[in-house]
């Protein structure tokens, strides 16, 4: 199993720095994404005391040509910070902060979609959006082999990992375990995680959320992720398909509800934006993977838990369509419906804010309409 030099480092040397007093100073760890709009990147500073909100965090900048955001010749971005947490690698009173990323000039950077997004769901507040998305990913080693998997070859086909419990099952807890409870310290809405259908795969959970932060939560709960398999050696991947043939891939399924929709009778509103969905297909395959429907190409085939990529589909407790509605909403006539099309690496300001635009806003054609 191939891991990283890093992780065979004694963390027990680590331990007795990381347990030195630091006074009154802070470090806050700054955390944006990068141009491939899937990438993380971090950097961290000292503050002189505690920030107790985002309004006490200074901007800051960084490098843009090496992140895939500028060109060497004017390279400095601005990172905005937008959301705050608590750090659970350095503990109290130390902090992670998600930001937005600036171009020179002030305009929002290609792959900050978190500005439209906000101001999109700024415009329907009144409506209580809520989000749930289950973000799946697969385990590798360094060489990008799946975790557990014998190095010549295969385990055995799928059916005994989905929720399976016993080493020959399930592949990779600790990482599991650990990034639950980060998450939990860090302040992050996660609501569960569970092993999936193809070994060295799983899912975690993240909601309810309202309006943007759950793309704030979301985005964070990966950082951590990454953090957690840094310290273990191995790498986390959201690729949709990581492994070619007859295994299931990595989606980012995603659950909404308005306040409407979660009163008596809101089956009728759930059934009215399936309806504007269906006319929207290609608008949202194109928002729900950050190479504008090509990842999901390889994932989206009508198998393994999949609907066609082509084709709109929905149905009560159907996982093999586009849009599900779970079975307890279709007999309550209330509740929420679940979009199974993002990508495992899609953006969730993305994904949420198409949700909107077009389910609340109306909007109807293949690009968005600039308000």
């Amino acid at each position: 199993m191939a891991t990283s030099a890093s992780a065979q480092l004694s963390k027990v040397v680590k331990r007795q720095y990381m347990e030195l007093p630091q006074g009154d100073s802070v470090q806050a760890m700054y955390i944006w994404i990068d141009g491939t709009g899937e990438g993380l990147r971090c950097k961290t500073r000292t503050l002189d005391s505690e920030p107790k909100s985002i309004e006490d965090l200074p901007e800051w900048n960084f490098d843009g040509s090496s992140t895939y955001q500028s060109e060497g010749s004017n390279s400095d971005m601005y990172l905005i910070p937008s959301a705050m947490f608590r750090d659970p690698f350095r503990k109290d009173p130390n902090k992670l902060v998600l930001c937005e990323v600036l171009k020179y000039n002030r305009k929002t950077a290609e792959t900050n979609h978190r500005h439209t997004c906000k101001k999109i769901m700024e415009m329907i507040d009144h409506q209580i959006p809520w989000f749930g998305m289950e973000q799946e990913y697969t385990i590798l080693g360094t060489d990008g082999h799946p975790f557990g998997w014998p190095s010549n070859g295969f385990p055995g086909p799928q059916g005994p990992y989905y929720c399976g419990v016993g080493a020959d099952k399930a592949y990779g807890r600790d990482i599991v375990e650990a990034h639950y409870r980060a998450c939990l310290y860090a302040g992050v809405k996660i609501c569960g995680t569970n092993a999936e259908v193809m070994p060295a795969q799983w899912e975690f959970q993240i909601g309810p959320c309202e309006g943007i932060s759950m793309g704030d939560h979301l985005w964070v709960a990966r950082f951590i992720l990454h953090r957690v398999c840094e310290d273990f050696g191995v790498v986390a991947s959201f690729d949709p398909k990581p492994i070619p043939g007859n295994w299931n891939g990595a989606g980012c399924h995603t659950n909404f509800s308005t306040k409407e929709m979660r009163e008596d009778c809101g089956l009728k509103c759930i059934e009215e934006c399936i309806d504007k969905l269906g006319k929207r297909h290609n608008y949202h395959i194109r928002a729900y993977d950050p190479k504008g429907g090509l990842d999901n190409a390889r994932r989206l085939t009508g198998h393994h838990e999949t609907s066609n990529i082509h084709e709109f589909s929905a149905g009560v407790a159907n996982r093999g369509a586009s849009i599900r509605i779970p079975r307890t909403v279709g007999q309550e006539k209330k509740g929420y419906f679940e979009d199974r099309r993002p990508s495992a690496n899609c953006d969730p300001y993305a994904v949420t804010e198409a949700l909107i635009r077009t389910c609340l806003l109306d909007e109807e054609g293949d690009e968005p309409v600039d308000y």
